[in-house]
């Protein structure tokens, strides 16, 4: 995957995939902490791998 491809943003289902998470757990996970790297495009969350890939390297999602 290209370096471009690899930092758009993804959908929220898409997101828990990559996390290998349910998307209702996802979502729960953004209500509960403000660490998750969301972003909230008119209603819709999105996510950055490279972000969620930082996220979970950092340790921060184990908290």
């Amino acid at each position: 995957m290209s370096e471009n491809l690899k930092d758009n943003y993804i959908s929220i289902d898409e997101a828990a995939e990559y996390l290998g998470i349910k998307t209702v757990t996802l979502r729960n996970w953004i209500k509960k902490d403000e660490h998750i790297p969301a972003h909230k495009i008119g209603k819709l969350w999105k996510f950055k791998r490279s972000e969620l890939d930082e996220w979970v390297n950092s340790g921060k999602s184990a908290l």
